[in-house]
């Protein structure tokens, strides 16, 4: 392996689990807002149905064709009028409490911590991501990932958004490094891969699930486990 001196991390879907901690929040939603009073659906199907809606909207909000207050507007609006609601019977307030309490949830991805004390010494750490600032620092400083990290590059605050190669550029002008210098790793194959790849940096894919996704061009690296960067790096 190349001998590299900086790594960016992607946030959610990396290091913060995104999925279990909005799953947590969701169940908690379901019952503060009664939403089992209509008859409808389940905690199950509220779930789903969100985890669904809110995929499509952040891959159109990563794409530029939405903004931040659409994206946070719409979401539950679309989630629970798909599910059998009127617009009017939509709980007011529930997307507002929806983003107060899950960047205050905690759990990473196993060995988080683990990887992270192994490559601080090391490396120069740094996260890019497209997430909103605010959010993303309550996630970080909650979850007690903030003080391995140098850099925190939000599409935000440099105005553009992984995949466009301008913000992987913006965190090389702002850590003062080369390209070949860098690892970018993270579970995006359009945003943190292809993105990366632009920008002329190496790339570590996250994949978890093992999904059977065709990887083409191939990401220089693909890993399923946190862990096995260890061995890597």
């Amino acid at each position: 392996m190349k001998p590299y001196k900086h790594i960016f991390f992607d946030l959610d879907h990396t290091l913060w689990d995104f999925e279990k901690n909005s799953e947590e929040t969701l169940y908690t939603l379901f019952h503060e807002f009664g939403l089992a009073e209509f008859g409808k659906f389940d905690c199950d199907s509220f779930y789903k149905k969100y985890k669904f809606v809110n995929y499509l909207l952040w891959d159109l909000y990563n794409k530029g064709k939405i903004d931040q207050k659409e994206l946070r507007e719409s979401r539950f609006v679309k989630t629970l009028t798909g599910l059998g609601l009127e617009p009017h019977q939509v709980p007011t307030g529930i997307s507002e409490a929806y983003t107060d309490l899950c960047p205050q949830k905690t759990a990473v991805f196993p060995y988080t911590f683990e990887v992270l004390e192994y490559l601080k010494p090391k490396y120069g750490l740094h996260i890019i991501t497209n997430g909103f600032k605010d959010v993303q620092y309550i996630k970080m400083n909650g979850s007690k990932l903030t003080d391995y990290f140098g850099e925190i590059v939000t599409s935000e605050c440099c105005g553009y958004k992984k995949p466009d190669k301008r913000i992987f550029e913006h965190a090389l002008d702002r850590i003062k490094v080369l390209p070949a210098d860098c690892l970018m790793i993270g579970d995006n194959l359009e945003c943190d891969i292809d993105g990366a790849r632009l920008a002329g940096i190496d790339q570590v894919f996250f994949n978890p699930e093992k999904s059977k996704s065709k990887l083409s061009p191939k990401p220089t690296y693909h890993i399923h486990c946190l862990s096995e960067l260890q061995a890597m790096l």
